[in-house]
């Protein structure tokens, strides 16, 4: 990251956005091996409703990461699959993914102390 003196406006900030979507990085990783239909991403994803996939796509489209092929045939069929720029996401989506392979377990026992902080005593009362 270069030094920029506001923060906010940093290009590093933008790249950082598009990790704060949850599914970004998820639709990234999972075209990594080529192009899929929506109900192939949805059946490799998991968890992921048909609305969220859409609009996540679309986001990623618009950033250049992603591109949408229609294809010919009875019922029309749409694949999408990752552009260039999208593929130089993927070492740092692998990067991020096994980083938390390794520290998960100390994360989630973090948030744990910190709800059992939180809520003393009774758990999760806080009495009256």
């Amino acid at each position: 990251m270069t030094p920029d003196p506001r923060l906010a406006d940093c290009r590093a900030r933008l790249a950082f956005d598009l990790f704060a979507n949850t599914w970004n990085a998820v639709v990234l990783w999972a075209l990594r091996d080529g192009p899929l239909r929506p109900v192939e991403l949805r059946e490799r994803i998991g968890g992921i409703s048909s609305k969220v996939l859409t609009e996540t796509l679309r986001r990623l489209g618009s950033d250049g990461l992603v591109e949408r092929h229609p294809r010919p045939g009875s019922p029309p069929r749409v694949e999408y699959e990752l552009t260039a720029l999208g593929r130089t996401l993927l070492g740092p989506v692998e990067f991020v993914g096994a980083w938390g392979f390794e520290h998960g377990e100390e994360v989630m026992a973090a948030r744990e102390r910190a709800c059992e902080t939180a809520t003393p005593g009774t758990g999760g009362g806080g009495g009256g």
